[in-house]
């Protein structure tokens, strides 16, 4: 069952997702040259909880941190480490969640290190295109893969524009969110528009593209998390909880103006 949400649980989620988009700001803030990831672990984990908020991502099947730091050719589920220091040119997703009042909201942005290669800064900017043209589609009365079809036309009309052709990860998507953080439906990135799910007014759906310089092939790690890619070229990772509403898609993580 697809969780249907009232107007008065879309604005809870709205309050969980201001939480998550105060804390991606406080971590972006941070990234610079010889920082650690798990310094900026705990600076989301601070303004997460100084909101009355928890982190979702925090003991979640064992996750042992409050965002997800991958790093460079780490698409995904990067564990957050002292060890990690930042260095120029790195390439950096950082993706969190934070419940607040029972209500998840889960949002990641992909930043450079100081000055990034124009090939990553070209791969970040065509992730967070697909995003926004994800989010664009989805609409009520509409399908589930019209907003997968929507970022890989994305994708690939970014490509054709920059001379990449940007692999778009297979095995990673977006997915429902409410009272859980993963929830049905899951959402491919790509895909012919028209099938799955109808998509109607109350629904939430975290809509997440992973796109690489290279393969849409991944790989997990041995500690059981982090996704690299399979030939080690780059990845970035941009992230929304959206609603849909009868007014059009609702970006419940958005920052505030």
């Amino acid at each position: 069952m697809i969780e249907i949400k009232t107007r008065g649980q879309l604005e809870a989620m709205r309050a969980s997702g201001l939480v998550v988009a105060s804390a991606l700001r406080n971590v972006v803030d941070a990234v610079k040259v010889g920082v650690s990831t798990q310094e900026l672990d705990e600076i989301a984990e601070q303004t997460i909880r100084d909101a009355g908020a928890v982190p979702s991502f925090k003991g979640y099947n064992g996750f042992p941190a409050s965002i997800c730091a991958s790093v460079n050719e780490q698409i995904v589920h990067g564990i957050p480490s002292s060890k990690q220091v930042l260095a120029e040119g790195d390439l950096i997703s950082i993706d969190c969640g934070a419940i607040l009042d029972g209500w998840h909201g889960d949002s990641a942005v992909t930043v450079g290190v100081g000055e990034l290669s124009p090939a990553d800064h070209k791969l970040s900017e065509a992730t967070r295109l697909s995003m926004l043209a994800g989010i664009e589609a989805a609409l009520p009365g509409g399908r589930l893969t019209d907003i997968s079809f929507a970022i890989e036309a994305s994708a690939i009309e970014s490509g054709e524009r920059d001379g990449i052709e940007y692999g778009i990860v297979a095995d990673y998507g977006g997915h429902g969110i409410g009272t859980k953080m993963h929830m049905d439906p899951f959402l491919p990135n790509y895909g012919k528009p028209g099938k799955g799910p109808k998509l109607k007014v109350g629904m939430a759906i975290a809509i997440e593209p992973m796109l690489t310089l290279g393969t849409d092939d991944s790989q997990e790690l041995e500690d059981g998390w982090t996704v690299i890619t399979l030939d080690g070229t780059r990845a970035a990772h941009w992230e929304h909880t959206v609603a849909i509403t009868e007014e059009g898609p609702w970006v419940l993580t958005a920052p505030e103006e």
